[in-house]
């Protein structure tokens, strides 16, 4: 007979183990589903572009956001990354995925860039590998891959690597657009997160209503031929942690 909780964390596993290494695209054992994915680099995949997200770059331009360090979370093949080496922030990134971080490397060697990539769970190496404090917590994908229950892991982890002041940069699947708007129980029910969630704004705004918002737009759908990358099936936002002035005033 296991008795196995004990604590929160303990909860958080076992709510894990629900969901098969496919559907719950965060643990490590999901390592192996997105080692695939990023193996065929050729394949038409939106996000594979050497580009940073749009909305990133206007928060840059608009002086929302000014070099410090950073931390990407989900960096895939590091295309934001990259682009904030590029003006002069210290940039820790994580992935799940070794194919992912090797394809980030790659780039980061032909751009002569100086990003310190991880492959790893970002809860598990928060506070060790990832320590913080960080001026900009930049995620470009990865929140809406999380199991409804692991967004207390995350919160967490803001609350422990954001610098007071700091934002986090959040993209994530819009309601209406792409991603699945079941309720957060039935993902439970049916074991599996239908490829992502959708998220609304109201949704999105009392999930992070500790800290206060900067900007929740749709993001712009940049053509091919852009600098950019732009996707109009995403929510982008911007959130400061408090005790620190809003770039607004």
């Amino acid at each position: 007979m296991d008795r196995n909780i004990r604590d929160v964390d303990d909860v958080l596993k076992l709510l894990d183990g629900l969901f098969a290494p496919e559907a719950d695209r965060w643990t490590a054992d999901a390592a192996g589903w997105w080692n695939g994915f990023y193996g065929d680099r050729t394949k038409a995949v939106p996000f594979f572009v050497a580009k940073p997200d749009e909305s990133l770059v206007s928060y840059v331009d608009r002086g929302w956001v000014a070099p410090g360090r950073a931390l990407d979370l989900g960096c895939g093949p590091g295309r934001n990354a990259l682009y904030l080496d590029s003006l002069g922030f210290e940039v820790d990134a994580v992935d799940l995925s070794d194919e992912a971080v090797a394809w980030a490397e790659q780039r980061a060697q032909e751009a002569g860039a100086h990003v310190r990539f991880h492959r790893g769970d970002a809860f598990a190496l928060a506070g060790s590998v990832l320590t913080g404090p960080y001026d900009l917590i930049c995620d470009s994908g990865c929140f809406h891959h999380l199991p409804p229950h692991r967004r207390v892991s995350y919160l967490a982890l803001v609350e422990r690597l954001l610098a007071p002041g700091g934002q986090l940069a959040l993209t994530c699947f819009a309601s209406g657009a792409m991603g699945s708007e079941l309720p957060d129980a039935d993902f439970y029910r049916e074991s599996g997160l239908h490829g992502g969630l959708a998220y609304t704004p109201e949704s999105l705004r009392w999930i992070f209503s500790d800290l206060t918002e900067v900007e929740l737009r749709r993001m712009r759908d940049e053509p091919p031929e852009s600098p950019y990358f732009g996707e109009d099936f995403l929510w982008t936002a911007l959130f400061r942690r408090g005790d620190a002035p809003s770039p607004l005033t």
